[in-house]
């Protein structure tokens, strides 16, 4: 394959910068379609169903995406993700201006862009790879992320602004030309990014795809990384689906905004800081003690209906993660050959993300049958532990919390005592040296 040597952290800053006014504008839509579906039909399903296409097909589609990212160049998948993914919002903006709006209808209209989605993200996440050096993959990470949190963050703020002001149509519209500068700012990058040797070209689809998968599974570090990087977005999963009616149970939505934004706030920090500063290259070590700063402050989470608390620690649960993904992120870029990063990426983001789909699948069923009934008044539980964490409608999500941040530290313990994620550190160090 042939590789530009031109490494450039400016190019990638260019790239990048598109990328985050891209991530608002997804941000911006996610959350007026959501509102959208609810005001429209009144159940929390329709709203639900939105957020599932629109993230469960780039999902299952990502390790399509590697292949590609690997077999093309990958400046032009990026492009091709990204005007995809402008394509289904543009249907939803032709079928809402041409008359009344179905929910299926905006249902295929976000199925499309996840689809397109597909094509972009490993292309993405490789390319950080063809324009930086190593020394400089932390500081990629932390930028990455931070345009990730940034449609946390930024976009409800100004999309519950916008809706007051405008219609959801001229939303849309916004995001469709933030598309457009992401393709403006790749295009401006031109060849710096990677290139793919006709070789390559010519195999088979499903050999790609196999040579990404042994790639990850030759090396014992790396799938256990993998599999633990799986785990801790299980529990991630628990807090999505279940902060919110924890809160709600005794507070109102306000609230609930006020924590979502604070704790976004901890993990735009976070991502500034490993952006922007020379992090440790003990990234094995950083990994533990991200997962043990973040298992503890989930704990801490559910020990209390304290707001003030709560929100602490959901700032600082939050501002633990970067260095977890940034850990985990550069171990596997460090020791992965650059051509097969795509079909890596593209398997490693299914992979991780299943920890989503579990959770979400069993979080409520475990909240309402199993925790919930535990600490309400005459639960089993109540005389004990509700003694120390309170009793009534959502405790039991406080307990649930607090167990998953106990296994997550006790995850980091298992983690600090792994030698094969030691030696992707170790191995890469005597490659520098």
């Amino acid at each position: 394959m042939d590789v530009v040597n031109n490494k450039s952290f400016k190019k990638f800053l260019i790239v990048w910068i598109g990328q985050m006014i891209s991530s608002i504008g997804v941000g911006l839509t996610a959350f007026s379609l959501g509102v959208y579906a609810f005001e429209k039909t009144h159940t929390a399903t329709s709203a639900a169903l939105i957020t599932l296409f629109s993230f469960l097909p780039s999902i299952l589609l990502r390790p399509v995406g590697g292949v590609l990212a690997d077999r093309y160049d990958r400046r032009v998948m990026m492009i091709l993700g990204d005007l995809g993914s402008a394509l289904g919002l543009v249907f939803i903006l032709f079928v809402m201006l041409t008359g009344d709006v179905q929910l299926w209808q905006i249902y295929i209209g976000v199925t499309i862009s996840s689809i397109f989605a597909a094509l972009q993200s490993p292309a993405y996440k490789a390319s950080a790879t063809d324009l930086l050096t190593e020394e400089q993959f932390s500081k990629g990470s932390g930028l990455v992320q931070l345009a990730e949190s940034a449609k946390f963050l930024f976009s409800p703020i100004i999309a519950g602004f916008l809706l007051s002001i405008t219609k959801i149509e001229n939303i849309l519209i916004i995001d469709i030309s933030t598309f457009a500068v992401a393709i403006l700012a790749v295009l401006f990058v031109k060849k710096n990014l990677q290139t793919v040797s006709k070789e390559s070209e010519n195999q088979n689809f499903l050999t790609d795809l196999k040579e990404g998968w042994n790639a990850i599974s030759s090396s014992k570090g790396i799938l256990l990384l993998v599999t633990i990087i799986s785990i801790v977005t299980f529990y991630l999963g628990f807090l999505q689906t279940l902060i919110g009616p924890m809160i709600l149970s005794f507070s109102d939505a306000r609230t609930l905004g006020t924590f979502q934004s604070v704790s976004a706030v901890g993990m735009i920090i976070s991502s500034l800081v490993i952006g922007i500063f020379s992090v440790s290259k003990k990234y094995s070590r950083m990994l533990v003690l991200g997962m043990v700063f973040a298992g503890l402050s989930f704990s801490l989470l559910g020990l209390t209906t304290n707001l003030y608390f709560i929100i602490g620690a959901g700032f600082l649960f939050l501002s633990a993660l970067p260095f977890i993904n940034t850990s985990a992120d550069v171990l596997v870029r460090q020791n992965i050959s650059n051509e097969k990063q795509g079909r890596v990426w593209g398997i490693i983001g299914i992979l991780s993300q299943l920890g989503f789909v579990v959770a979400y699948s069993v979080a409520g069923f475990l909240a309402d049958h199993v925790f919930n009934p535990l600490l309400n008044e005459g639960g089993l539980l109540a005389p004990t532990i509700g003694e120390i964490i309170g009793t009534g409608p959502g405790r039991g999500i406080g307990l649930l919390f607090i167990i998953a941040g106990v296994l997550v530290m006790i995850l980091a313990g298992i983690t600090s005592r792994i030698k094969s994620i030691k030696n992707l550190e170790n191995s890469w160090l005597t490659q520098s040296e």
